[in-house]
C-alpha cells in the first residue's frame, strides 16, 4: 500500500470513530458511580445522562460555551459542582431548579458578563460560591437573597465598580468575602450589613480612594482585612477602631501620609503592613510609631515604611528615628 492510500485509510479510521461518537469524556456506565471528572479542551458540548446518585461533577477546562436549562435536571444529590475555566457566556435562569444538596459551585474563570436575577434561588444549602474570574460588572443583590447558608463567596477579578447597600445583608453565616481585583473606589457601611460573622475580607488591587467611618461597624467579627495596592490617601479617625478581633490589616502601597492608632490588641500582637505608602514623619507618625514600639506590633516589611517628607528625613525607615528627629505639625 502507498503512501497515499495510508493515509485516505487513516483519515477512513478516523472518520468512523467520530460516526461511532467517540467522547473525550464518557459519563460512567455504572448508576453506582458518585463522581464524573472531565477536563478535555475538545470539549465543547456539555454531557448529558448523568446517574440519579451522582454526587460530585468537574466538568472544566474544556471549550464548553453554553450548558442548557436540562443539563443537571433529576439529579437530587449533587453535592459539588466545578465549572472553572471554560467558555461559558451565559447561564440559564432555571439552571438549578431541584438541589437541595448542592454545597459547593465553582464557576471561576469563565466569560459571564451577568447572570439571571433568580439564578440561586433554589439552593438552599450552598456554603462556597466562586465567580471568580469573569467579566461581570454589575453586583446584584438578588443573586444572594435564598443563600442563607453561604460562608465564602469569592467575587475577585471581575469588573465592579461600586457595591449596592446592602447587596449582602441575608448573608448571616458568611465568614468570607474576597472582592479583590475590581474596581471598587468608595466603601460604605450599608455595603457589608448583615454580615456580622463575617471573618476574611479581601478588598486589595481596587481604586479605593474613600472609606466611611461607619464601613465596618457591621463586621466586628473580621480578623483579616486587605486594602492593599489601592488608592487610599487619608483613612477616618478611628475607622478601625470597631474591629476588636482583628489580627492581620494590610495597608501597603497606597497614598497614604499619615493614620492614626490605635488598632486592636490581636493587630499589635499578630500583624500590620504599612509599606509603600508616602508617610509624612511629623507628630502624628510619631504617635503611630510610638504606639507601634510600645504595643511591640509585628510590623510587616519595616524598611519598607519610610518617610517620604519632610526633605531631611526622606527615605529614612520610620521605626529607626528616635523622637527627637520627627518634624512638627
Amino acid at each position: 500500500m502507498g503512501f497515499a492510500g495510508i493515509l485516505t485509510l487513516c483519515l477512513a479510521i478516523c472518520l468512523q470513530c467520530r460516526r461511532l461518537g467517540a467522547m473525550p469524556c464518557p459519563l460512567p456506565s455504572s448508576a453506582n458511580i458518585t463522581e464524573f471528572i472531565c477536563s478535555s479542551p475538545s470539549l465543547s458540548d456539555f454531557p448529558s445522562g448523568f446517574p440519579k446518585e451522582i454526587r460530585i461533577i468537574s466538568v472544566e477546562f474544556t471549550n464548553i460555551s453554553i450548558i442548557s436549562v436540562d443539563a443537571f435536571r433529576a439529579l437530587p444529590h449533587l453535592q459539588e459542582l466545578h465549572l472553572s475555566n471554560n467558555q461559558l457566556k451565559t447561564l440559564p435562569n432555571s439552571l438549578w431548579r431541584d438541589h437541595p444538596e448542592l454545597t459547593a459551585l465553582d464557576l471561576t474563570n469563565n466569560l459571564l458578563k451577568d447572570l439571571p436575577l433568580g439564578i440561586f434561588w433554589k439552593l438552599p444549602a450552598l456554603q462556597q460560591l466562586s465567580l471568580k474570574g469573569n467579566r461581570l460588572a454589575i453586583l446584584r443583590p438578588s443573586w444572594f437573597q435564598a443563600l442563607r447558608q453561604l460562608k465564602f463567596l469569592d467575587l475577585s477579578n471581575n469588573r465592579f465598580n461600586e457595591l449596592p447597600e446592602e447587596c449582602f445583608v441575608h448573608l448571616e453565616q458568611l465568614t468570607n468575602l474576597d472582592l479583590s481585583y475590581n474596581f471598587l473606589r468608595v466603601l460604605s457601611a450599608p455595603a457589608f450589613k448583615g454580615l456580622p460573622h463575617l471573618n476574611g475580607l479581601n478588598l486589595e488591587v481596587n481604586q479605593l480612594r474613600s472609606v466611611a467611618g461607619d464601613t465596618f461597624q457591621s463586621i466586628p467579627e473580621l480578623r483579616f482585612l486587605f486594602l492593599q495596592n489601592n488608592s487610599l490617601e487619608a483613612l477616618p479617625a478611628k475607622v478601625f477602631a470597631p474591629l476588636k478581633m482583628l489580627e492581620m490589616l494590610d495597608l501597603s502601597h497606597n497614598q497614604l501620609s499619615t493614620l492614626e492608632p490605635p488598632f486592636s490588641k490581636q493587630v499589635a500582637e499578630s500583624g500590620l503592613d504599612l509599606s509603600g505608602n508616602p508617610w509624612v514623619c511629623d507628630c502624628r507618625m510619631e504617635a503611630l510609631a510610638k504606639w507601634a514600639k510600645n504595643n511591640s506590633v509585628s510590623l510587616y516589611s519595616k524598611q519598607g515604611v519610610t518617610c517620604f517628607s519632610p526633605p531631611n528625613l526622606k527615605g529614612r525607615a520610620v521605626m529607626s528615628l528616635g523622637e527627637s528627629e520627627f518634624g512638627s505639625c
